[in-house]
């Protein structure tokens, strides 16, 4: 497709393609940047000095979309990293090796084995197959024999309960 008149041609491919890019965006971006990165794909081909016609709009513009994805990963991955650095500078590291440290990561341990321990029969066998054996709930369920909802069921309880158990002051 010749590019003659740019602006008309955009209108068209924002109509033709848009929904589209908003399917792609959708399945690699979180909702909230989908329409801004629609959007950006578009302002990139509007802003671009194209020196001979698009042979293939649908191509180019998933080129651009992949382009926009990775530019707004760096972009993202640069802020969180210097926000990461700003916050280390301000804290203190305790001493992570502490008598009083230990003897405290050893009471949790206990007091969380015990909590699985206290947990009935079959929310028990199916947090352990999960969380020490890493099956699936599906693989769990195989294993039990009850369905995959039941086993998600079993897990709720099982960790609302461990939760109940751990909180401070019981």
């Amino acid at each position: 497709m010749a590019v003659p008149n740019p602006d008309r041609d955009l209108a068209a491919w924002m109509t033709t393609y848009g929904p589209g890019l908003r399917r792609y965006f959708s399945r690699r971006a979180n909702d909230a940047d989908v329409d801004d990165l629609v959007q950006e794909v578009f302002m990139r081909l509007q802003s671009a000095q194209l020196s001979a016609p698009i042979d293939n709009v649908e191509r180019y513009l998933f080129t651009a979309a992949r382009n926009a994805l990775i530019s707004r990963h760096r972009r993202q991955k640069a802020r969180s990293a210097m926000l990461h650095d700003e916050f280390e500078e301000g804290l203190e590291i305790a001493d992570q090796r502490s008598p009083e440290r230990i003897v405290i990561g050893q009471q949790e341990y206990r007091r969380v084995l015990e909590a699985i321990q206290n947990l009935p029969p079959r929310a028990r066998e199916a947090f352990q197959y999960h969380r020490f054996e890493n099956l699936t709930y599906q693989a769990i369920a195989q294993r039990m024999g009850i369905s995959k909802e039941a086993v998600k069921e079993l897990m709720h309880r099982a960790l609302v309960r461990i939760a109940e158990e751990m909180e401070p002051g019981l």
